[in-house]
């Protein structure tokens, strides 16, 4: 038997406010240009444009400065709009140049197909080959590696294309693209894109070069493992000064002749900081990037309309409802200003906690200097949930003096010393660096060893946790740093 009745239940909802708050909060700078975009093609009630009156500058230099236009009347009234000088503007912006504000300039370099594609038609291939080439260039990857079986290659040319050809043909042509530029594309693997560069220096004559071939065929695993004396027992040598200049001749080889930026193979990629930190004469100076200010105001186009509207019997049903329409879009217009207003203000009261936090650090760029932070103690600080923190942290940037860093970056656990101090992770993670950039490449420390020098400047820390910061700073084993 069913029955009806009423509960009542308390339940947390954001507003669509704050969901378009979480939304741009988390968006990069990089980003909130399209992100903007998008919300000017939707609402033509939201327009770019400097407002009329004097801008604020958005700088941070020690204390926030909150104070931004807003809204002359928070709720909509017809009179409202029927004063002329009546607009919701928003801008702030940095003191840097204006030039800040244009579109970053991107290399007009060809792409690496566009290129390997205009050697192709060099070659004077029928139009049967000229097939299978484009076929195989269409099938390099970004880092110029042909990773795709190229017996599975002929198979896609037979079903897609009605090609048909023989596996022998198809590596015919792909030798062919081997000698291309840059030397050493199309290769299948490490080991064939190494020696398809020594071939180009191969005259028959130079030493270095035929001992590295010989390497690269018949002890490509040990060399791999540095294994340095299987190689000469394998080679039938017994000095390891006969390997080692050909060790050096590889180890300078190009192991992604696909991504090479130098030669105008790929478009350079820039990172777009959110934020700039400047040491002015030993004073900390943070701005936001200009390009989180954007110029945003409500549209004064609709004024004639509620003009007219003002005046009528308000009986027109088709102006009635074009006022309203007009009247929702504002609000989303209000909305949309006012949740990129607090992105600006959220992503500067963090940064500037941060840089607060870890002022030593910031001042000279040591990572000795880092403090042990996470996320809890900026959120306390800027008295905000951790999750606002996260967002922040997770996907923003700053420029420094000493390079560019993600918030993340910062953010680290802390280690007891003998002192009974507590230091950063990362400052454990620096030490462990010089560490092994001072070693002696022939005897290079083990785990075991770093764990007992650490010690012996007072950080007990486990042989197992040095193990895991030498693999986040991707520094392989001791065996495989040796060098001869």
């Amino acid at each position: 038997m069913q029955k009806l009745g009423l509960t009542q239940s308390l339940q947390q909802k954001l507003s669509p406010q704050q969901i378009q708050f979480i939304k741009l909060l988390q968006v990069p700078t990089a980003e909130l240009e399209n992100r903007i975009e998008e919300e000017l093609e939707l609402n033509p009630v939201l327009e770019e444009g400097e407002p009329e009156e004097s801008e604020d500058e958005f700088k941070d230099d020690g204390e926030e400065e909150e104070t931004v236009e807003k809204d002359k009347e928070e709720d909509i009234d017809i009179k409202d709009y029927l004063q002329d000088d009546d607009y919701s503007g928003y801008k702030t912006h940095n003191d840097v140049d204006d030039d800040d504000d244009k579109e970053m300039p991107m290399p007009t370099s060809s792409s690496l197909q566009e290129t390997l594609m205009t050697q192709l038609g060099f070659l004077g291939l029928n139009e049967h080959q000229l097939t299978i080439g484009k076929q195989l260039i269409g099938s390099i990857e970004g880092d110029g590696y042909i990773r795709r079986d190229i017996e599975a290659i002929v198979n896609d040319l037979a079903f897609s294309q009605g090609i048909e050809t023989s596996l022998e043909e198809a590596e015919e042509v792909l030798r062919k693209i081997q000698a291309f530029d840059p030397a050493g594309i199309a290769a299948r693997n490490l080991q064939e894109c190494l020696l398809l560069q020594l071939e180009r220096m191969d005259d028959g004559q130079d030493v270095d070069v035929i001992v590295a071939k010989r390497i690269l065929n018949e002890c490509y695993e040990e060399f791999t493992k540095k294994h340095y004396q299987k190689i000469l027992k394998k080679l039938d040598l017994d000095d390891e000064d006969y390997i080692k200049d050909a060790i050096e001749l590889i180890v300078r080889l190009n192991p992604k002749p696909g991504g090479e930026s130098s030669s105008g193979m790929v478009k350079n990629q820039y990172v777009i900081p959110d934020f700039i930190l400047s040491n002015n004469n030993g004073k900390l100076e943070l701005a936001l990037n200009s390009r989180n200010a954007p110029e945003l105001r409500i549209s004064r186009s609709y004024n004639e309309m509620f003009k007219a509207y003002d005046k009528s019997d308000k009986k027109d049903k088709k102006l009635k409802e074009a006022v309203s329409f007009v009247k929702q879009k504002l609000d989303a217009a209000k909305w949309f200003i006012d949740a990129i207003r607090q992105r600006q203000l959220t992503l500067l009261r963090t940064m500037r906690a941060i840089v607060d936090f870890q002022y030593e650090y910031f001042l000279e760029g040591d990572e000795t200097k880092l403090k042990p932070m996470i996320l809890k103690d900026i959120a306390q600080i800027i008295n905000m949930d951790i999750s606002t923190v996260s967002r922040v942290a997770s996907s923003k940037t700053v420029q420094t003096d000493f390079g560019v860093y993600p918030l993340k970056y910062f953010f680290s656990e802390g280690i007891a010393t003998n002192t009974g101090e507590e230091v950063s992770s990362r400052e454990v993670k620096q030490i462990i660096k010089d560490l092994i950039e001072k070693e002696d490449k022939s005897k290079p420390f083990s785990d075991d060893k770093l764990e007992d020098l650490l010690k012996a400047k007072g950080y007990n820390i486990a042989r197992r946790t040095v193990a895991k910061y030498r693999e986040q700073l991707n520094i392989p084993v001791a065996r495989l740093r040796k060098e001869l």
